[in-house]
């Protein structure tokens, strides 16, 4: 029987074409003390051969969808693109990548429904991203899936990587085990790396773009000073950021070229490798869900809390929406370009 004080937390499939990454598994539920909150939608775990029984037989609820829904905390890992979160309730949290500071529309339904979210592309232990697996492994997908739908093996390529951290980390595993010749430019190196960024064959962006930033590291204009059939890995998918040209791609369309330069921009590559991905997501996220369900305090999921009950609390969303209305002042009714973030 469920503890009237105990906070529920349904957990749902996700609906975002080609994802099927799963928040928790049930190995790494044995170690929860309150299994009888959570309550996974059917099926949950299907696309990984793990049946509704795994999760009952642990103590969990199975339930259908509205009910997962209707819990007082909502988990999905792709949750910043989930079309339910319109349809959630003042007071509901939700808990998953959301990436509000770059979504005006999420921003909004957030404000307007009252919502409550803690952040995973928040959550830093020890100066550490949480998910930092998950991470290494967008850039390792990316450029496995990269290469392939550009018909080309690594040893065969020229490869500059922008950035230092976990997904330039991944990407660099995949490219120096294939043999590419590779360089790398961290933040501080913007100005070099556009002295230099037209000698290469691939470009692999791993850099998360400040969205405060009007500029880009590469412009439209400078497409056709690369060599035909230059190849644009841009794992951070920040559309129009560091590279301006990025727009969204999908999993079963991945490329599309401007100018003969071939840009690859999907924004959830670990889902291609949804098995290993799941595995990395379920060992970070049990980690906080007593917490969550016991509504303890937690320092790392404080830190995460970017609005709380309609009200913003990540003064960057703020700034990065009071400047999106400035920038279309001029233009009301003009259509803004989804934002990609590559978790």
């Amino acid at each position: 029987m469920l503890k009237e004080t105990l906070r529920t937390i349904g957990f749902v499939n996700s609906h975002k074409d080609d994802e099927k990454r799963i928040a928790l598994l049930p190995k790494d539920i044995r170690q929860l003390k309150n299994p009888e909150a959570l309550f996974f939608e059917e099926g949950y775990g299907s696309d990984l051969n793990i049946s509704d029984t795994e999760y009952s037989d642990l103590g969990c609820q199975v339930v259908s969808r509205k009910i997962a829904l209707a819990q007082e905390i909502v988990c999905d890992p792709k949750i910043g693109d989930a079309a339910f979160i319109k349809d959630l309730t003042p007071g509901q949290t939700l808990f998953g990548w959301i990436h509000a500071v770059q979504n005006k529309e999420v921003t909004d339904i957030l404000i307007e429904n009252k919502l409550t979210a803690y952040a995973w592309e928040d959550m830093y232990e020890d100066n550490r991203h949480s998910y930092w697996r998950n991470n290494e492994l967008a850039g390792e997908a990316a450029v496995m899936h990269a290469y392939q739908s550009n018909g080309v093996m690594p040893y065969d390529t020229k490869v500059a990587i922008l950035g230092r951290g976990n997904t330039a980390r991944g990407a660099m595993r995949i490219l120096t085990g294939l043999g590419a010749d590779i360089k790398v430019y961290n933040r501080k190196q913007e100005k070099l790396f556009q002295k230099e960024m037209t000698e290469f064959d691939v470009i692999v962006n791993a850099i998360l773009w400040d969205t405060t930033r009007e500029d880009h590291l590469i412009y439209r204009s400078d497409l056709t000073r690369f060599k035909p059939g230059t190849l644009f890995i841009d794992v951070s998918c920040d559309a129009h950021g560091a590279i301006e040209t990025t727009v969204p791609t999908s999993i079963k369309d991945p490329i599309y070229e401007i100018d003969h330069v071939i840009h690859y921009a999907v924004d959830h590559t670990p889902t291609i490798f949804y098995r290993s991905s799941s595995n990395a997501v379920s060992k970070e996220t049990v980690k906080y869900i007593d917490d969550l369900v016991e509504n303890r305090p937690n320092e790392i999921l404080d830190n995460a809390l970017i609005v709380d009950n309609g009200l913003i609390i990540d003064e960057r969303i703020n700034q990065f929406q009071n400047r999106k209305i400035s920038e279309n002042l001029d233009e009301p009714d003009a259509e803004m370009p989804p934002p990609l973030i590559n978790y």
